[in-house]
């Protein structure tokens, strides 16, 4: 009994001193979890998918360009803002951004802004206000270290002395079995997948953040509204939707969301320019 009081107060203690705030929502967040060692083992795993023989990449042509240049649009406008609202160089990412010819409807961005976007939803983007959508919302989770965030919440609820070793932190051995169990490696990355108020949060994030770049967020509805359709049309939710089907309450708050995301888009508080 003493031992589990002991380990109780121990795993309290670690998450009290362990937490972080979400930038922009201001949202605090368990944190157990190195970020600056796990971007450096994501970006070891990304170059990892990218070398898989089952990974095709598209490099050149139109499409390729285009992702490049959405989303670095979106990273040039996202560090500008953290750098002016004095966030320093925690969020400066070393951004990449790579299109992978695959029919999935998919796309993702890891720790520290390695970014894949599948060429099989490009039919539903349809356009550079339908892509900086579904990049801004990947990036959001980058941004809001949801992938740290979920990884902490199962450690802590799991029990064990990971909680100490994670709360610590800086092992490269130990962040590469965090990686493995957030991303599995081989020719299809498994994501971990995200809980509902984080894929909420991304929504909102992904909003400002195509504001910043120049995109107008109103062009987000007519996306989801494609997800939607997609979906129907599929007779199953595509991956990049199935932890948060895309549907009229989502589309709703979305809607909700637009007035703050307008402000970035148009002035008032936006720093992207």
């Amino acid at each position: 009994m003493k031992r589990l009081q002991l380990f109780s107060v121990v795993a309290i203690s670690a998450a009290l001193l362990s937490c972080s705030q979400v930038p922009l929502t201001g949202r605090s967040q368990l944190s157990l979890v190195d970020d600056a060692v796990l971007r450096e083992q994501a970006n070891q795993a990304y170059q990892q998918f990218l070398s898989d023989p089952s990974t095709r990449v598209i490099s050149s042509g139109t499409n390729a360009q285009r992702v490049r240049t959405v989303g670095n649009k979106l990273a040039s406008a996202i560090n500008r803002y953290m750098q002016a609202n004095g966030y320093g160089d925690k969020y400066n990412y070393n951004y990449q951004f790579t299109l992978v010819d695959s029919k999935e409807i998919n796309a993702w961005c890891m720790p520290g802004g390695k970014v894949a976007v599948y060429a099989g939803i490009l039919p539903v983007t349809q356009n550079d206000a339908g892509l900086a959508t579904v990049m801004g919302h990947e990036i959001a989770h980058a941004i809001a270290q949801h992938a740290a965030e979920r990884y902490s919440q199962m450690t802590l609820a799991q029990g064990g002395g990971a909680i100490v070793g994670a709360a610590v932190g800086g092992r490269s051995e130990g962040t590469q079995q965090i990686v493995g169990q957030l991303y599995g490696l081989g020719g299809q990355l498994a994501l971990l997948k995200y809980s509902r108020n984080q894929e909420s949060e991304a929504d909102r994030l992904g909003l400002i953040f195509m504001a910043m770049a120049g995109y107008n967020p109103d062009n987000a509805v007519a996306f989801w509204q494609r997800m939607a359709a997609a979906k129907e049309g599929n007779g199953a939710p595509p991956e990049f939707l199935s932890s948060h089907p895309s549907d009229a309450t989502r589309i709703a708050a979305i809607q909700n969301l637009l007035p703050e995301a307008r402000q970035f888009y148009k002035g008032g508080r936006t720093a992207a320019n």
